[in-house]
């Protein structure tokens, strides 16, 4: 940054980091965009006053930044820049109107969710085997949950014992604000649970009060999860996005439906093949 651009920007960075209380990284952030602006009119242009900067120089530096590769993202930030910085100048009395305020901003571009293949996902059900420790315990019951249910990472490590309805053969699940939903579930998963429920009982004195715990008896933490999920989905070479959100992508949509056939047995797992595919398939469609 050159001494003259530091004269012109200084007053709106002190603002930032003294009146806005934001970060070093971030003032840095907002004076590297503000800096490659004042480098695109000086190259462009020859300089140019702030009162003279109008929306058709800023979407020229936008055309600019897009045919040098940047995504819609970057752009998007770099105009946020330049919005508060122009936004500044009006408060202060050197402007009386900002130029950002007639361009339009580029939209984002929507990422597709990832998913498993019909053919792979019906080969990790085939051929996966849990190990006898806890930690087959615990990714033998996370993946049936996540299958059968498709709710949240989030929302798995905060379940519960008593959100499972044994009874009934429901899930009650707490979401996001705190929405309450009633998830059905086959009788298998249900003796799953029971079992899993169980065996922490012999395997911990005293665990903390969730229904997913790891090998010390605390509660599961996103990572833990993250990574039994990651180590059978290497197992599918196709899957370039491998997490547990992959299954929250495939199934969200969806909710077990009440009739769905008592025989879901699948080795160690508590649904088919068959049943899984006709889900993915439903969910396809109706994301289409």
């Amino acid at each position: 940054m050159t001494d003259q651009q530091l004269l012109l920007l200084q007053p709106f960075l002190d603002y930032l980091k003294f009146e806005k209380r934001y970060s070093r990284h971030t003032v840095r952030s907002y004076q590297d965009d503000l800096v490659q602006f004042l480098d695109f009119l000086q190259i462009t242009f020859g300089g140019v006053e702030w009162k003279d900067i109008s929306a058709s120089i800023i979407r020229s530096w936008m055309a600019s930044q897009k045919e040098g590769g940047m995504t819609s993202r970057s752009i998007r930030r770099k105009i946020s820049t330049l919005r508060s910085f122009f936004k500044y100048q009006v408060r202060t009395g050197a402007l009386e109107i900002s130029p950002v305020t007639q361009v339009t901003v580029p939209k984002m571009s929507k990422r597709l969710p990832g998913f498993v293949q019909e053919t792979d996902m019906a080969q990790l059900l085939e051929s996966i085997r849990f190990s006898e420790d806890w930690k087959g315990y615990n990714a033998k019951l996370l993946f049936n949950l996540f299958y059968a249910t498709g709710m949240r990472l989030s929302e798995l490590i905060q379940m519960q014992p008593g959100q499972v309805d044994h009874s009934k053969g429901q899930l009650r699940i707490l979401g996001k604000g705190n929405k309450e939903r009633i998830i059905p579930v086959s009788p298998q998963l249900i003796a799953l649970v029971k079992e899993y429920e169980q065996e922490k009982k012999k395997q911990f004195e005293k665990a903390d009060p969730y229904l997913l715990v790891t090998e010390k008896g605390k509660k599961m933490y996103p990572k833990y999860a993250y990574l039994i999920v990651n180590h059978y989905l290497s197992e599918i070479k196709t899957l370039e996005k491998k997490s547990p959100h992959t299954y929250y992508d495939i199934h969200s949509p969806l909710i077990l439906p009440i009739t769905e056939p008592a025989s879901m047995q699948l080795k160690n797992c508590s649904v088919t093949p068959a049943w899984l595919l006709h889900r993915f398939t439903l969910t396809i469609l109706s994301k289409s």
